[in-house]
């Protein structure tokens, strides 16, 4: 699992992906965006999102663009990483960690290309919280304006997201990025993942719940299965109460209603009596095992209480690291 919600996401290519195309965008001496494009961009994500039902990987993209960030780098930025929109560069697209990834930059292309003035690291956050809010997930109290990593020696360095899983060798994480990870728990390693991006455990926990949108692949994570019954291709459930088969079969879920954003994960993970095929990983079971991680994960099987946490943990993992400038 990158990141908390590592396996979050839906078919996207896994080719090799350099530099995107050049726009005539915002750079880091740009003063204002505005209003305007900021809602004309939304609207397209809004209707890339009710086509394609991707919302799923859109939230792994703009995860893994900002959980590189280290708030205790204290160099000039953007050299503490963060939503900065680097992971569109390579060497970042093509980490392990972002396998998948360069379908989801390729999809929000035509949106940068409509609205140059709209920084990638925008883009990218802004489909990630529209996706979760079109799927019946909270309103999140966005902010806009952040500029844009210019180039490849923007890019953090490779190690900085986490697992869901030990290694070979028993142990959670590694020693690279921009700080060790490793642990020999899960729930050690998270926090030193989390706290290194300045987030807590009741952070760590509500974020987690994200996964209860969207499907794992071994291909890219490393986890799930080729495809389960109810990732077939077989129609799933939308928030609306309809439901979809429009959708790239295959992966694993956490829940049965893998496209519709909710509390189901803290109701799943520990019901003993759930299908079989669907993932419960030791990175999710630790969050009831971890004595502090426990009450949270308790707490947001009350699905206004997951909601109110998870909007305040999503708005603070938006903003790691970036450089803002005004809306106009």
């Amino acid at each position: 699992m990158k990141i908390a919600a590592a396996a979050l996401l839906l078919a996207a290519s896994a080719n090799a992906f350099t530099a995107p195309r050049v726009h005539n965008s915002r750079t880091a001496t740009s003063l204002s965006v505005a209003q305007a494009d900021l809602d004309g961009a939304q609207g397209m994500i809004d209707d890339i999102l009710k086509t394609k039902n991707c919302g799923p990987v859109f939230v792994r993209l703009a995860w893994h663009d900002s959980g590189t960030h280290d708030c205790n780098v204290k160099e000039e930025w953007p050299a503490s990483g963060g939503a900065i929109g680097s992971i569109r560069f390579d060497p970042e697209i093509n980490h392990g960690a972002n396998a998948g990834l360069a379908g989801a930059v390729k999809i929000l292309e035509p949106v940068k290309e409509k609205y140059p003035e709209v920084s990638y690291a925008d883009i990218f956050q802004m489909a990630s919280a529209r996706g979760i809010e079109l799927a019946g997930g909270p309103k999140i109290d966005m902010k806009y304006g952040r500029v844009d990593a210019t180039g490849p020696e923007m890019c953090s360095p490779e190690g900085n997201l986490p697992d869901a899983e030990a290694g070979p060798e028993g142990k959670f994480g590694g020693a690279g990025g921009t700080a060790s990870t490793e642990d020999e728990s899960a729930a050690g390693h998270l926090r030193k993942v989390f706290h290194r991006m300045g987030l807590d455990d009741e952070a760590i926990v509500a974020l987690s719940g994200a996964h209860t949108f969207g499907r794992a692949y071994a291909d890219r994570s490393g986890l799930g299965a080729e495809k389960t019954k109810f990732t077939d291709g077989s129609a799933t459930k939308l928030a609306d109460g309809s439901e979809t088969t429009s959708y790239t079969p295959g992966g694993s879920p956490w829940v049965e209603n893998w496209l519709v954003f909710d509390n189901s994960y803290f109701t799943t993970i520990t019901d003993e009596s759930t299908d079989e095929e669907l993932l419960k990983l030791t990175s999710d079971k630790c969050l009831w095992e971890d004595e502090k991680f426990g009450p949270f994960a308790k707490k947001f099987a009350d699905k206004d209480a997951f909601f109110e946490s998870y909007a305040k943990a999503h708005k603070a993992l938006s903003e790691l690291g970036s450089k803002f400038e005004n809306v106009e």
